[in-house]
């Protein structure tokens, strides 16, 4: 057995995990953090690096906006790759024009700082767009981006300054027994770890560790498809580009007073409809463009239902209806891939407390970049009652 006791062990590195550890620190706490791959590669590294908390509904916005702040003030210590260049939703009609207006209104009456841009003032701040696309714009400057293939690295390496943290890469943990004082936590070469408290952050473990609170949850598993377009020579787009697709799909603007109406008239069986497909803009430091995304999804006990194909129609349709919304120099796709993530059905995100000593916490959909920081903050401090 492993000599030191933790006072937390997380078990997994993706953003949710090491947003948890991280406050643990902060706390002054001992903490362990286990990762069965030699680093987080599943949805965490496999998204937008859009931190937009203006999508989300008024609890998780709250969120969001802690993370904004967390995200910076790490970023002021060691360089995460943040970039602060705001996010933009892009009304292409009358009705997308009134959600952003309605959703200014909302977001005045929060004291969350956003701009409503005429068309003009939208093509001033992004000239590549297309003239018979864009009608007016909504502009959050608060926000920030990050390229999550780099950031939720660096950000571990910001961890391992602190000589109470302990970092255990290619670790699978097997078992977790918390019958006693302690969390005794085995993992699959049958070393232990001893831990007050234990919080599981993976859904591929959360399955192993607790095959029937998984099956019993009312968890979704969804699949998302994405992809690269080859580096841009002169085109810069900065920050997060979001398009009427979005404003058509986002939490935020589920209430607006028109949202309801404007959703109930749309084409029931579109393309872009029957794969929850939105279109998102991000420009990588390289010139890259990321473009997507589309949601496919299975209950947990149909969850090997989720194949692993790539769909070149959804990926043809990505850039179809790109083109309409932006002029590029080229539209040449480096790569293409899948992320799968879980949300739940009945919740915003999945907790269950065994033993009072471990923690599920999983399912929290595709707001785990934007808000997963903010939200580990206050757990946190509710779990170690500070």
């Amino acid at each position: 057995m492993n000599d030191v006791k933790y006072d937390l062990a997380v078990i997994g590195a993706g953003i949710l995990g090491i947003s948890h550890a991280l406050h643990a620190l902060n706390k002054g706490l001992k903490v362990a953090l286990f990762e069965r791959h030699q680093k987080a590669q599943s949805s965490t590294v496999r998204n937008f690096g859009q931190v937009v908390p203006s999508g989300m509904n008024p609890k998780w916005q709250s969120y969001g906006r802690k993370s904004l702040e967390i995200y910076k003030n790490i970023h002021s210590k060691s360089d995460i790759g943040v970039k602060q260049n705001g996010s933009i939703y892009i009304a292409s009609n009358d009705e997308e024009i009134q959600l952003i207006e309605e959703l200014y209104n909302i977001n005045k009456a929060n004291d969350y700082n956003s701009v409503l841009l005429s068309k003009e003032e939208c093509f001033d701040k992004y000239p590549n767009l297309n003239s018979n696309y864009c009608k007016a714009g909504l502009f959050f400057p608060d926000e920030i981006s990050v390229d999550p293939r780099i950031m939720i690295h660096r950000v571990l390496d910001y961890l391992k300054l602190n000589q109470n943290f302990s970092f255990f890469p290619n670790t699978l943990i097997k078992e977790i027994d918390s019958a006693s004082e302690n969390c005794v936590i085995s993992d699959s070469l049958n070393k232990v770890y001893k831990a007050s408290i234990c919080i599981v952050c993976s859904g591929a473990e959360f399955e192993q560790l607790y095959f029937k609170e998984f099956y019993e949850s009312d968890i979704v598993m969804v699949k998302l498809q994405m992809l690269r377009l080859l580096p841009q020579n002169q085109i810069k787009i900065p920050g997060n580009i979001l398009t009427g697709l979005t404003i058509r799909r986002y939490e935020s603007f589920y209430d607006c007073p028109s949202f309801k109406s404007i959703k109930e008239n749309e084409e029931k069986n579109s393309f872009w409809k029957n794969w929850g497909i939105h279109i998102l803009f991000k420009q990588e430091a390289d010139g890259s463009i990321i473009l997507g995304d589309s949601h496919e999804y299975a209950d947990v006990k149909q969850k090997d239902e989720i194949d692993f194909y790539l769909r070149d129609s959804i990926s043809e349709y990505f850039v179809q209806e790109a083109k309409n919304i932006m002029h590029l120099e080229h539209w040449n796709i480096d790569n293409q891939w899948l992320g799968v993530y879980s949300q739940c059905k009945e919740n915003d995100i999945y907790y269950k407390i065994i033993d009072n000593k471990v923690h599920i916490i999983t399912g929290i959909g595709g707001k785990g970049m934007t808000a997963s920081p903010g939200y580990a903050f206050e757990n946190i401090n509710k779990i170690f009652a500070f």
